[in-house]
């Protein structure tokens, strides 16, 4: 659940989904037409921002190291996909959106890939930041937010797990879209704990789609 908690906060903060008896969150993007950039779009929580994603109308493009990784999340939804080994992702975006650039971009790698997602976005875009997979502090510079009106915002489940209302509108949403058979987790492979450092060696490689599951078996 983790993935899918965080993938729908994001949303959340991004102004893309409606929470009754909450505050609105200010600069809300109207839901249905937002162009939407996933970072790592192929691992546990991009895979679950693509089936919100699609729920929510959004109009995704999603970045990966791997062409067949992107097929495969193609197949959950994903409309717009880039590799980002090949392509600069920023040139991409910008040439896929006629110049325009994105509404909202979900970014968990920090260092340079934050400022370069601030160069993605439209005039009053949103950077929600909720990691930092390069282990680099993200790269902020604040003329770029003047210029566009854009805004980078932090995302930690462990704190918002301690909001109630939050957490409660979000399971009952999300676990109705899961009875309705509209959302699943995505389990790209399985190790024993003995295995459990190959496990990890397969997240550092970037070779992992989906989540990574150990077992005890």
């Amino acid at each position: 659940p983790v993935n899918f908690f965080t993938a729908y906060l994001a949303y959340w903060k991004s102004g893309l989904v409606n929470q009754p008896r909450l505050p609105p969150d200010p600069g809300s993007t109207a839901s249905g037409s937002a162009r939407v950039l996933i970072h790592a779009v192929a691992g546990g929580v991009g895979t679950a921002a693509v089936q919100i994603g699609k729920l929510l109308g959004a109009e995704m493009y999603g970045t990966s190291s791997s062409d067949e990784k992107l097929e495969r999340v193609k197949q959950l939804g994903l409309q717009h996909s880039i590799n980002y080994k090949q392509h600069d992702y920023v040139d991409t975006i910008k040439d896929l959106t006629h110049g325009e650039g994105i509404d909202v971009v979900f970014e968990m790698l920090g260092g340079e890939h934050t400022a370069k997602s601030i160069r993605c976005l439209r005039d009053f875009g949103r950077v929600v930041c909720y990691g930092s997979a390069t282990g680099q502090r993200g790269q902020i510079d604040p003329a770029s937010l003047y210029s566009k009106g854009a805004s980078v915002h932090g995302l930690w489940l462990t704190y918002l797990s301690a909001k109630p209302d939050l957490m409660q509108q979000a399971w009952e949403w999300l676990s109705s879209q899961a009875a309705a058979g509209y959302l699943r987790p995505v389990i790209g492979d399985v190790f024993p704990m003995t295995k459990a450092g190959d496990a990890y060696r397969l997240l550092l490689e970037r070779k992992n789609f989906g989540k990574v599951v150990l077992t005890q078996k």
